[in-house]
């Protein structure tokens, strides 16, 4: 498998060191040319020097053979504008680290499913620990063909959750409100800016994401 990184940082360092170990392809894409003379003796790679969220540079990667485009770098702004330019170029799955939390609203809305935070995920860790919880990562509960699907509700989906004409083999799990969970019934109201997290089969995420994501002209 072969995997895509913009941004040599820490994390997308250790990432790649990890797949590479796995003996999967790895390309990583960074702008500072000291930043990769430091580091490609130390990792058995391909390096591009450029700014990953050019078109013209992802091109250069092939996205039809690559199985993941990872956003990593120390600005969101560059990671959200890479992961829209890459979802462009028809990369197959793209993942967009933010560290501020407030970005994440407008991923969402962008339809960028993949969003880590990694100073929250590892604050909830870390809390979690502390209360003695067995953790786990969600992602191992979704096996075989179901894939979890977020939007934001717009006006236009305001109405109970049995009004939300969802793709079959499709249910709403749960709903974030004002930071707080909901589990809806079936004449529960989906009101507007609410998070609505859906569990579907993989084949419909192309549809829902057509159908409930906002296009980019809509964002402020």
């Amino acid at each position: 498998m072969k995997a895509i990184f913009v941004g040599a940082s820490s994390t997308a360092i250790m990432t790649a060191q990890f797949l590479l170990k796995r003996n999967h392809d790895v390309i990583i894409i960074e702008r500072d040319k000291d930043k990769i003379d430091e580091i490609c003796n130390d990792l058995d790679c391909g390096f591009l020097h450029g700014d990953g969220s050019k078109p013209s540079l992802l091109r250069e990667t092939n996205p039809e053979d690559t199985d993941v485009l990872y956003c990593l770098t120390g600005h969101d702004q560059t990671n959200i504008i890479a992961s829209l330019v890459g979802r462009s170029l028809g990369f197959d799955k793209v993942v967009t680290k933010i560290q501020d939390p407030s970005y994440e609203h407008i991923c969402i809305e962008l339809g960028l499913e993949a969003t880590i935070t990694p100073s929250r995920t590892i604050g909830r860790h870390l809390a979690d620990m502390f209360e003695g919880r067995d953790l786990f990562e969600l992602s191992t509960m979704f096996r075989y063909d179901a894939s979890p699907f977020s939007f934001v509700a717009q006006e236009k989906d305001v109405g109970e959750v049995s009004g939300l004409a969802l793709p079959k083999d499709s249910r709403i799990m749960c709903i974030y409100r004002n930071e707080k969970l909901i589990i809806p019934q079936e004449d529960q109201l989906i009101e507007e800016e609410d998070e609505v997290i859906i569990i579907t089969h993989r084949k419909n995420l192309e549809t829902l994401r057509k159908q409930l994501s906002t296009p980019i002209d809509d964002i402020e």
